[in-house]
């Protein structure tokens, strides 16, 4: 594996020193790909052109070369790879996220953007936030005084909030269907030799994890299948403002307005998409938010004040959250620092220059969002929680800024970031105006280790445990 860059004078790759060897030593040593990726461009330069495999990747991380690629040659840049795992559990591509770049994909985000995630929609799941956010509450309120794993507490938060508003309350063996989407986000994102070597798929084959996929896949569309038949004989009434997605669906599968049908396969893959969507990546952002308060006692005191201050009586409202300017800033800079390490990959359809730099059609494109939220030329003091930093900036996380975009930019941007948005702010919201907060064991804020693991998200290396502490009202 060679790290190069084609010149912008010349029809060839220059490679630079930079061999597999120095990428797999740093990883070992307890970097991850994306911090690896990171040192690597500082030290060769922000685009890079990697052969992985048999893969050609080139890798983006600055905010000036993300905003060519996701914006000035967006279309370009639209498709994504896909591989033999994705291709199994999403049907073929016909969810959103990987479905290639087409009509079929315009109809899809566009019902995604009108429909299931919509600013209306949104504020209709309110309600299951709300009460899920009560149970969260009473959840720590009995653990009040005694040293708590975060950890547990905001994943049963985050997942029931997406079961519910996707699947609704019919579906009652919620401990099994979230089992499966982890072993599914397992198999997608976890190594696999034949996404870089594709001419030798016969290994999962041999190996014996195709067959693993074929059952997990076989047991998740056997559950959607019945959940697709209790939504069919209970439908709601189809103005029901409190329709769950699956009911939407359902209800736009049976239109006749649509300019491409939508099958069966294609209902059970966005349902697919909308639980794996936020998942983990919600929770993780919660976590890191009160990993980084912890750290910081006076930023967490800061936003503590903005709050109660703010809240009157026992319920936070939509109307409280919109004003606590301070606490947008806290998640801010969280996801700056925190937020998904890579964007979704893509690929290119065809030739383009970026740059100067030449890169040839089916070359597959990574954009390091954590190396564009930290670079040094866009950010003061880039490594450092400071959520001032945003106090007299515009700058935002809905795509139009490319030195923050943990949830994309261009056509392929997330469309669910209000829904994920609304359930971090709220938890967060919800935890430091009921609670206040102590380390266990006398352990120091300095002492709190921001250690990555990564796995399905990139998660801290050592659950956040803390002392939650209620506090009465009126305080």
């Amino acid at each position: 594996m060679l790290c190069s860059l084609r010149s912008p004078a010349s029809n060839r790759f220059y490679s630079g020193s930079c061999s597999a060897t120095e990428f797999i030593v740093k990883e070992e040593v307890g970097q991850g790909p994306h911090r690896v990726l990171k040192a690597l461009a500082r030290k060769y330069g922000s685009i890079m052109y990697l052969q992985l495999g048999q893969v050609p990747t080139v890798v983006i991380s600055t905010p000036r070369l993300a905003q060519e690629v996701l914006k000035t040659h967006d279309a370009i840049f639209a498709d994504r790879p896909t591989s033999e795992a994705s291709d199994l559990f999403f049907y073929k591509a016909q969810n959103i996220a990987w479905a290639p770049y087409g009509n079929y994909w315009r109809q899809m985000r566009k019902i995604s953007s009108l429909e299931l995630l919509s600013a209306k929609r949104v504020r209709s799941y309110s309600f299951i936030r709300d009460q899920e956010l009560t149970h969260m509450r009473r959840s720590l309120e009995s653990s009040a005084g005694r040293p708590t794993a975060l950890r547990e507490i905001l994943v049963k938060y985050v997942n029931d909030v997406i079961c519910r508003s996707t699947l609704g309350d019919t579906y009652e063996d919620q401990s099994t269907l979230v089992k499966v989407l982890f072993d599914i986000m397992i198999a997608v994102i976890q190594f696999n030799v034949t996404s870089y070597y594709p001419s030798v798929g016969f290994i999962n084959v041999i190996t014996g994890k195709k067959a693993k996929w074929l059952k997990l896949q076989k047991q998740f569309d056997n559950i959607l299948e019945n959940i697709l038949q209790q939504h069919r004989n209970n439908r709601p009434d189809c103005s029901h403002d409190q329709a769950d997605l699956v009911d939407v669906l359902l209800r736009i599968q049976e239109s006749a307005d649509l300019d491409l049908p939508i099958t069966n396969d294609s209902v059970k893959a966005v349902i697919l998409d909308m639980l794996v969507a936020g998942t983990s990546a919600s929770s993780v952002a919660i976590e890191w938010a009160m990993t980084e308060l912890m750290r910081k006692p006076d930023i967490m005191k800061k936003a503590q004040e903005e709050l109660r201050a703010t809240v009157k009586g026992n319920t936070i409202t939509d109307a409280d959250i919109e004003s606590m300017h301070y606490l947008k800033m806290i998640l801010k800079e969280t996801l700056r620092l925190h937020g998904p390490p890579f964007l979704m990959p893509r690929i290119s359809r065809k030739d383009c220059t970026v740059y100067g730099y030449h890169i040839p059609a089916k070359t597959r494109i990574l954009v390091n969002a954590l190396a564009c939220g930290t670079d040094p030329d866009s950010w003061e003091d880039p490594e450092s929680f400071i959520p001032e930093r945003f106090e007299k900036s515009s700058i935002n996380y809905l795509g139009a800024d490319f030195e923050l975009i943990p949830f994309g930019a261009g056509r392929r941007v997330c469309p669910g970031i209000s829904f994920g948005v609304g359930i971090i702010e709220n938890a967060l919201a919800t935890m430091l105006y009921h609670f206040d907060w102590k380390l266990p064991n006398g352990l120091k804020p300095h002492e709190l280790d921001l250690t990555e693991a990564a796995e399905l998200s990139i998660l801290p290396k050592h659950p956040l445990h803390v002392i939650p502490i209620n506090v009465p009202l009126g305080k």
